[in-house]
């Protein structure tokens, strides 16, 4: 998912977004673990994905509070 699709949604829709992919990324790595998935690349194109959606979550929060310290 690219940036641009991401901050699209809103921010307590993605806060809940994040927790499906953090759940589905537990659950992949879990099954790749136990026996290998066909296209292991997918691992780490989730985990970055959640880590854009968290990025995006904190930009945002930071410009609502209007900056690091709410000043």
């Amino acid at each position: 998912m690219k940036i641009a699709e991401i901050r699209e949604i809103a921010t307590n829709e993605l806060a809940e977004r994040i927790q499906t992919e953090v759940a589905n990324y537990n659950q992949m790595v879990l099954n790749h673990s136990i026996s290998p998935l066909e296209n292991p690349a997918q691992i780490k194109k989730l985990r970055r994905t959640i880590a854009r959606m968290k990025a995006e979550c904190v930009r945002e929060n930071l410009t609502n509070n209007n900056g690091p310290h709410g000043s």
